[in-house]
C-alpha cells in the first residue's frame, strides 16, 4: 500500500514539473514571436520611412525599364540604362527617371565623346561620324544629364549617340526634350524611354556601319498626377516644325512601330489604360524653364566665339552676337 501511495505521489510532481515545464515553455515561445513580430514591424517601419519619397524602387520595380528580350542585356549607368544593339552600333533603348531637382544644372556640357567601355563589343566611335553630315544626336539628353559630374560625362558615351539630321537634333527634337524637362518640372518626376527604330531599310556611316534611323521615338509616364498619365511620340529623323502636340500618339502605337514593350512592370490594368489612348489636352505644354546652358553670351551686342562643336569635334570658329552664344548653324 505504501508503495503504492510514493508511486502516485512522485507520478503527481512529475507530472505537475511537467505541466509546469510545458507553460513555461510556451511561453517563451510566445514572447519570442512577439519580440520577433515587434523587430519586423519597427524594420518596416523605418524602411517605410526611409523609401517614403520612391516607393517604385522600394518595391523593387525600375518604372521606366522596357521588357528585356532574349538575348539582351540592360547596361546601366549612373543616369540612365540602355540596351546595345550591336547590329546597328547604337542602343535600342535609353531609359531614365527624370526630376524636378534634376533639371537645376550643376555641370555644363563636356562635349568629349568618346566610346563606352561598358559595352563589351565595342561601341560607335568619332571617325564613325566625322565627315559624315549627321549629328551625334543624344538620346538621354546632355541637359537631362547636368546634376552630377558623372551623369554628364556619361551622356557623352557613343552608346547613347545616333546619326540624326542636322535639322531634325537642332530642331524639333530639340524642342521635344525641353517639352520633356518642362514636364519635370510640372509633375515633379517623369519615367522617360527613348531611342530609334531600328527596322526598314536604313543607310549607314563610318567603318563601323552605324545605322542612320529613320525615326524616333519618345515615351513618357507621369505618375505623380492624379489620374496618371503617358504620351508617345515619334518623329522623322527630318527637319520638321509646328506644335509638338501633333506627334503626340499613344504608347501602344509606339509599341506597336517599335516592337518594344514599355513600362512592363505596372499593373496590367495601369498599362492597358494608361497606354491605349493620349489626352493631348491633359499635359501642359508651356515650357516652364527655359534651357540654360551655362555657356558663355554675348552682352550688349558683343561678339564672341560660337561655344558649339564641329563634327571633327572642334569648337566652332564662327563669331556671334546671339544671345544663345551659338551661331546660326549650331542654334
Amino acid at each position: 500500500m505504501k508503495r503504492v501511495v510514493l508511486f502516485v505521489v512522485i507520478t503527481s510532481v512529475l507530472l505537475i514539473a511537467y505541466v509546469s515545464y510545458c507553460g513555461s515553455a510556451v511561453k517563451r515561445s510566445n514572447d519570442r514571436a512577439k519580440q520577433k513580430s515587434e523587430t519586423r514591424k519597427n524594420i518596416q517601419d523605418n524602411t517605410s520611412q526611409e523609401f517614403s519619397g520612391d516607393t517604385s524602387k522600394f518595391n523593387g520595380k525600375d518604372l521606366e525599364l522596357p521588357s528585356v528580350k532574349k538575348g539582351e542585356q540592360v547596361i546601366h549607368h549612373a543616369g540612365y540604362s540602355f540596351v546595345y544593339n550591336e547590329t546597328y552600333e547604337q542602343a535600342a533603348w535609353v531609359a531614365y527617371v527624370l526630376t524636378e531637382k534634376e533639371t537645376e544644372k550643376l555641370y555644363d556640357r563636356t562635349d568629349k565623346f568618346i566610346q563606352d567601355p561598358s559595352v563589351s563589343t565595342g561601341s560607335a566611335t568619332v571617325d564613325d561620324y566625322s565627315g559624315s553630315g549627321y549629328d551625334r544626336g543624344h538620346l538621354a539628353p546632355a541637359a537631362d544629364m547636368g546634376w552630377s559630374s558623372t551623369t554628364m560625362a556619361e551622356s557623352f558615351y557613343f552608346s547613347n549617340m545616333s546619326p540624326q539630321v542636322p535639322g531634325f537634333n537642332r530642331g524639333i527634337w530639340k524642342r521635344l526634350e525641353e517639352q520633356v524637362r518642362s514636364w519635370a518640372i510640372e509633375y515633379d518626376t517623369v519615367y522617360v524611354v527613348t531611342g530609334p527604330v531600328l527596322k526598314g531599310s536604313m543607310g549607314s556611316i563610318g567603318a563601323n556601319k552605324v545605322a542612320i534611323p529613320n525615326y524616333y521615338y519618345k515615351v513618357i509616364l507621369d505618375m505623380h498626377s492624379k489620374p496618371h498619365q503617358a504620351i508617345g511620340f515619334v518623329m522623322e529623323n527630318a527637319s520638321a516644325s509646328g506644335d509638338l502636340s501633333k506627334f503626340a500618339v499613344s504608347i501602344d502605337s509606339v509599341e506597336r512601330f517599335t516592337g518594344i514593350d514599355f513600362f512592363p512592370s505596372l499593373d496590367d490594368g495601369a498599362e492597358t489604360t494608361l497606354e491605349k489612348t493620349v489626352c493631348t489636352s491633359c499635359w501642359t505644354w508651356e515650357i516652364s524653364r527655359p534651357e540654360n546652358s551655362g555657356e558663355t553670351k554675348p552682352a550688349g551686342g558683343e561678339s564672341v566665339q560660337c561655344s558649339g562643336t564641329t563634327q571633327a569635334g572642334a569648337r566652332c570658329k564662327r563669331m556671334t552676337s546671339d544671345p544663345s552664344g551659338r551661331c546660326y548653324q549650331h542654334q
